[in-house]
């Protein structure tokens, strides 16, 4: 799978990119993930990528003329599967997103940034415009790193256990994990439930389901209070 990420600021995506999961997908090569600074192909002496709006109003909006040309660039490349613009207009991201994503091999996510990005882009090169929540960040950087985990950790081979990422939580029918213990059996007078203790997995997968159950229905009584 090959990600392409379209920044005005890319040196925010440098270490994350380059650490846990990410460097041992790319280590691994199935998948590569190829971060595109967007002034390299701005014009001019200081490479503006700015500008004010039309029609007045604060903040600046970044110019179309350097995505015109670094995504033309791309296309002319190889075909890709989606051309993602991350911005807190965009559909929800999920669990089920990610898992639809994973399964492409071509994607560019394009990070806006200051008041967005020039409307011309959108209209000719967007095909699919993606939000990670109701609230606003200081740019789409931090929104292509969210995305690119989740959806990289699904590849096939990039996790040690293959059954991980299955078992995740949101992959399961109410999206909550139940309770995770590890050694020592007991700590401070706490004790692990004796159901993980006894080695029967069926009870352990039924204590599993039936305490993820408990932790959705909390949390659902919590919202609608």
């Amino acid at each position: 799978m090959r990600i392409d990420v379209v920044s005005a600021v890319p040196k925010i995506l440098e270490g994350p990119l380059t650490e846990s999961i990410l460097k041992r997908a790319q280590s691994k090569k199935l998948a590569r993930i190829v971060v595109h600074d967007l002034r390299d192909f701005a014009e001019g002496k200081y490479r503006h990528v700015d500008d004010k709006p039309f029609g007045g109003g604060a903040g600046m909006l970044l110019k179309p003329e350097p995505f015109f040309k670094c995504l033309n660039g791309l296309l002319k490349e190889r075909t890709y599967d989606e051309v993602i613009y991350l911005t807190p207009q965009g559909v929800t991201f999920s669990q089920k997103r990610a898992n639809v994503l994973s399964l492409k091999d071509n994607i560019i996510l394009i990070c806006g940034h200051y008041k967005g990005i020039d409307q011309r882009v959108i209209d000719r090169f967007v095909t699919m415009e993606l939000s990670i929540g109701n609230y606003v960040i200081t740019g789409g950087e931090t929104a292509a790193l969210v995305v690119i985990d989740a959806v990289v950790r699904l590849i096939p081979g990039v996790l040690g256990d293959s059954e991980s990422a299955l078992t995740d939580s949101f992959q399961t029918e109410t999206g909550f994990d139940s309770p995770a213990y590890t050694r020592p059996a007991e700590y401070e007078g706490l004790k692990v439930p004796e159901v993980l203790l006894g080695g029967n997995h069926k009870e352990i997968a039924r204590w599993r389901g039936k305490m993820g159950s408990k932790k959705y229905k909390r949390v659902k009584k919590k919202k609608l209070n």
